[in-house]
């Protein structure tokens, strides 16, 4: 069995865990039966594994968003999806290992498949570049969607990313014109689009890929425009405020969606996503289908205009001068 990983507020679950595989030890070298006392303590440890979860901060939450062990696109496309062919290359200059993306089957259904992919191990993280895209990811993501809609697939896509890579080689070959035309053509894309956030949702680096008729976000995904220690970096000239950030920026599901900016958190098993992939991917498949549903009837007006007053409808203000009267 693989060894779990633990993050700092964790520790309370941690000792407890390490007990209980002390006991387990204990049991299988001799003749003693203590099962009845290991069920106590896995009892006690799902507890309290509920308490710590029940109140957590959004920099936490932003911890789990980040666990080296939480589920990415590709866990999730073997789990949801069948037949599955990935598709490579922008047709312009390379093929983004960042993004992945191609043809699949959704409960038998023909559909496109995009998202962002982190590497496990030091080798991997190095060749997806940790999940942030660079140009010809995005242009590859792009021509994607466009395959899809030549066809009148449906798109799916996965976001999981710190941000869009800030390297000068992906300024040089347009960076921010390739998000800011994946956002112009998915707004209008002729085909239903729906979003998942399963990890980090971060700054254009996301938007690049959820413009959406749907928007779903995992329970312990962060959302945000900027990461919280670019935030504090920018506010109070030091990373190490990353906590505060977090918590004025707003980044968490249930924050997000009482601003009205997703449209569903899906919950994830206790402890977060990367203690059951089975169970987290069969909750976001249902969220996925119900989604759909929403959408498969639209007539291609209906859909376009739905999603342009949906992205018009974002934000909140207060009208200064009329307070004033």
């Amino acid at each position: 069995m693989a060894k779990k990983t633990f993050l700092d507020f964790e520790q309370p679950i941690a000792d407890l865990e390490t007990k209980i595989e002390e006991l387990r030890y204990v049991q299988n070298e001799s003749a003693v039966d203590i099962s009845s006392e290991i069920e106590q303590l896995a009892k006690k440890s799902q507890q309290l594994t509920k308490d710590i979860y029940s109140d957590l901060t959004p920099w936490q939450i932003t911890k789990i968003a980040r666990h080296a062990e939480r589920p990415y696109t590709l866990d999730y496309v073997a789990e949801i999806f069948t037949h599955f062919v990935e598709l490579h290359g922008d047709r312009h200059f390379a093929d983004d290992l960042s993004i992945v993306g191609g043809l699949a089957r959704f409960n038998g259904m023909p559909c496109m498949v995009i998202g962002q992919q982190k590497g496990r191990d030091t080798k991997e993280r190095g060749l997806r570049n940790f999940g942030m895209c660079k140009p010809e990811g995005y242009r590859k993501a792009l021509r994607l969607m466009k395959l899809a809609e030549k066809f009148k697939l449906p798109v799916f896509t996965f976001v999981d990313t710190p941000g869009a890579y800030p390297g000068i080689d992906a300024e040089e070959r347009g960076q921010s014109e390739a998000i800011g035309r994946n956002i112009f053509e998915m707004a209008q894309l002729e085909v239903p689009i729906i979003t998942t956030i399963i990890g980090e949702g971060g700054s254009g680096g996301a938007l690049a890929i959820s413009v959406a008729d749907q928007l779903i976000m995992l329970q312990y995904a962060i959302y945000s425009v900027i990461s919280p220690e670019g935030c504090a970096s920018i506010l109070w000239k030091t990373s190490d405020r990353a906590q505060d950030a977090a918590d004025a920026l707003g980044i968490t599901a249930h924050r997000l969606k009482a601003l009205g900016v997703i449209d569903k958190i899906v919950n994830e098993p206790v402890g977060g996503a990367h203690r059951d992939i089975k169970q987290a991917a069969a909750f976001l498949k249902r969220a996925l289908a119900d989604g759909y549903r929403q959408l498969a009837d639209l007539k291609v007006k209906e859909l376009v205009d739905r999603r342009y007053e949906r992205l018009q409808s974002y934000g909140r203000y207060t009208d200064t001068k009329a307070n004033a009267k």
